[in-house]
């Protein structure tokens, strides 16, 4: 009798213990997320334009934003998971143009990260005050990439960030594959949970109106 005691009480400890990451869960709507850039230092060689780049994550209920800020050239993507549209802002060296993907384009873009598939690895590391764990990313493709991400605040909305669609948690540090092949690396440096103004995600004026294919030949 006293073994089954003990061994209750070992099991009981041991379901306390599983219980307590559960616990420290926070499901979140708004969130702003301030990213450092790291980008090879083959590629700055090349593209200096590149150093102290940096990247913002904007969350609002069905809404989110994306800064991605190379310096001299900038790009925002205005995101509405429900109204399943994107708006691509781009200011290349004073050149503002902006493009809009509808639902359908939006359904296409989305289709690309469907069966991406991550991994959890055994490491660990904290970043941003909060303990991440380390997810090896494979799409479609074949391609992979390495991602910390934390369990400790969940977002409503997983369509925020289409690539991390399939994520358990929000990454706070990850991978971008360029053209070349090579990886950038962005770390979060802040999260910022109070609530984020409507107002961030109003399209701007002063931009001009193109289309997807046009900004293929400018990006070259």
């Amino acid at each position: 009798m006293r073994k089954l005691l003990q061994i209750g009480g070992l099991l009981a400890g041991l379901v306390a213990g599983m219980a307590t990451p559960l616990l420290a869960q926070r499901t979140i709507s708004d969130a702003r997320i301030t990213y450092k850039v790291e980008v090879p230092q083959e590629q700055l060689q090349m593209e200096a334009m590149f150093a102290n780049s940096s990247m913002m994550q904007y969350i609002r209920g069905n809404q989110s934003r994306i800064d991605m800020n190379f310096n001299v050239v900038n790009y925002t993507y205005l995101i509405n998971a429900q109204e399943e549209t994107v708006v691509t802002l781009m200011d290349n060296h004073g050149d503002k143009y902006l493009i809009r993907t509808d639902k359908k384009g939006y359904e296409q873009d989305t289709r690309k990260y469907l069966n991406t598939q991550f991994t959890d690895q055994a490491e660990t590391r904290e970043i941003a005050g909060y303990k991440c764990r380390k997810a090896i990313g494979k799409m479609e493709d074949g391609s992979t990439f390495d991602v910390y991400y934390t369990l400790e605040i969940i977002p409503e909305n997983k369509y925020y960030n289409r690539r991390f669609m399939n994520l358990k948690g929000i990454p706070l540090e990850f991978e971008i594959v360029t053209k070349s092949g090579s990886k950038m690396k962005v770390t979060a440096t802040k999260v910022d949970l109070s609530p984020v103004p409507a107002s961030v995600f109003d399209v701007p004026r002063g931009y001009r109106e193109i289309t997807a294919e046009e900004l293929k030949k400018i990006r070259g």
